[in-house]
């Protein structure tokens, strides 16, 4: 079994980088698309204050969002044939990062939107809540504790071949 050299590695980064951002550029433009319509629809004119700045967080959120996960793709283009793969791996490594917080506010805020509109306020602001933990949990604490979990998952990853 041959190791992988450092291009090889920078390489396959990339590649598991981009997977990870198709899967979050669905998430994020299906939410988009939903709140660039909402305004539209019959029942928006029922919103209140409170639910119409909600809703320009939302907005704004998954607009920030859109554009952080898809910029990958331009800094790609840009950089296209340099050998600068550290050098784009790292910013789509930023981009993502804060293209998920993003999106965290954004998913949220929708959350709070629909469930202040449908239900009382108290109950609006409890499940919106439940909701936030639960992606911090599952976004932001499980990930980085899973980091401190031992070397034997590292040591096990060094013995696999390449990724093509």
């Amino acid at each position: 079994m041959s190791k992988e050299t450092e291009k090889q590695r920078w390489q396959r980064n990339f590649a598991d980088l981009l997977q990870e951002l198709r899967v979050a550029q669905t998430g994020v433009q299906i939410l988009f698309a939903f709140l660039l319509t909402l305004p539209f629809s019959n029942g928006f004119t029922r919103t209140t204050e409170f639910q119409k700045d909600v809703y320009i967080v939302a907005l704004l959120a998954a607009a920030a969002a859109t554009a952080m996960i898809i910029s990958p793709v331009a800094f790609h283009r840009a950089l296209f044939r340099q050998g600068r793969k550290p050098e784009l791996v790292r910013f789509a490594h930023t981009m993502a990062t804060g293209g998920l917080a993003f999106m965290l506010i954004a998913m949220v805020s929708a959350v709070l939107l629909i469930t202040d509109f449908v239900l009382s306020r108290p109950i609006a602001f409890l499940l919106t809540a439940v909701t936030a933990v639960c992606f911090l949990a599952f976004w932001v604490v499980l990930p980085f504790a899973r980091r401190n979990w031992g070397d034997d998952d590292i040591a096990d990853e060094e013995d696999l071949p390449a990724r093509d």
